[in-house]
């Protein structure tokens, strides 16, 4: 893995993280990402599906800031190969319409192309800890 490879991912996680908790814009995202970039997320989550390019990621930010207001990494440890980074993450997300914090992980398998992120392929720890913190919204 290149360190340019790192840079931009540790530069996005960066970005998204001030987005969800200091109301940063895309743009500071928008540079590390492909035109052509996918998030896939579980289908269970309300945010769930495929979003496809710099308009789908943000309607996936929006989506996910209508439910989080606090994103924070406690950890977070990087394994490559090739064009591929497995990324797990240990952290707290923080409920945006009851405050509840919920403390979680998961593992994230990104590709890269020219040194901009092209997918997003999350695997949570436990979604249902992740739905119960949301339910608490209702």
């Amino acid at each position: 893995m290149t360190t340019d490879v790192m840079a931009t991912l540790r530069g996005f996680y960066a970005a998204e993280a001030a987005y969800l908790t200091d109301g940063a814009g895309f743009e500071g995202m928008a540079k590390y990402l492909a035109a052509d970039v996918v998030m896939y997320q579980a289908d269970c989550l309300p945010y769930g599906g495929q979003w496809r390019g710099h308009c789908g990621m943000r309607g996936f930010l929006a989506a996910m800031g209508a439910s989080w207001d606090g994103l924070w990494f406690d950890e977070q440890r990087f394994v490559s190969e090739g064009d591929r980074v497995v990324v797990y993450s240990r952290g707290r997300l923080r409920a945006r319409g009851s405050g509840r914090v919920v403390e979680t992980s998961l593992l994230q398998w990104i590709g890269f192309e020219d040194g901009l992120i092209t997918e997003f392929r999350p695997y949570y720890h436990d979604t249902s800890a992740i739905l119960a913190a949301l339910a608490d919204q209702e």
